[in-house]
């Protein structure tokens, strides 16, 4: 199966849907819930924006690089953001987790972890996938943060890598986990998951 074929991932907690057109008024409705586009480390889509958004991520799933996913929150059923696999690569078999936000009200909460799992556990059991990496903003401490408690190791820094929404250059911090790895992180996240979700 091609790793940027459209799949709908689900647990007990999330459901990762193939990112679609109609997605948009879910996507404007949580981006509006703490006014996601102001913050300078999100790729959030400003008012009116998330149509150009969905279809940016669209077109490099047509040119076999993106995966993206609406994120829906399954107690609620509400769109509670958006994450995708990005830089695919066939051979050997890798993809980056990332381009993901949340509304402000599932921030911190087990969605990220849950969504992670789904996701890991896609690229190593079903793609094959010999390493999955993480990318963030060098000034983004709370991403660096919550990657590495997913268990990536930190591999290092990309120095003036990519700018920002505000046009300005970012460092990125890089992180894996290796498909040996999987396991134990594997593990760690089911753990931390029922934890989260208890409180």
């Amino acid at each position: 199966m091609p790793h940027s074929a459209p799949i709908r991932l689900e647990d007990d907690y999330v459901v990762l849907e193939p990112l679609a057109p109609e997605h948009a008024p879910g996507l404007e409705a949580a981006a509006a819930d703490g006014e996601l586009w102001h913050l300078w480390f999100t790729s959030a889509p400003a008012p009116g924006q998330a149509a150009t958004y969905i279809q940016a991520a669209l077109d490099g799933q047509a040119r076999g690089v993106m995966l993206p996913f609406a994120v829906r929150e399954k107690s609620t059923g509400e769109i509670a953001g958006t994450t995708r696999f990005y830089d695919i690569v066939a051979d050997p078999a890798r993809a980056a987790i990332g381009y993901t936000w949340y509304a402000r009200r599932w921030q911190k909460s087990h969605l990220n972890t849950a969504c992670k799992r789904l996701l890991l556990q896609h690229a190593f059991e079903s793609l094959g996938c010999v390493a999955v990496e993480f990318h963030t903003d060098s000034r983004n401490q709370d991403s660096q943060r919550a990657i590495e408690r997913l268990g990536a190791v930190r591999e290092g820094v990309l120095r003036l890598h990519k700018r920002r929404p505000d046009g300005t250059l970012r460092d990125t911090v890089c992180y894996s986990i290796l498909d040996r790895e999987w396991p134990d992180v594997s593990k760690w996240l089911t753990l931390r998951l029922a934890r989260l979700a208890s409180m």
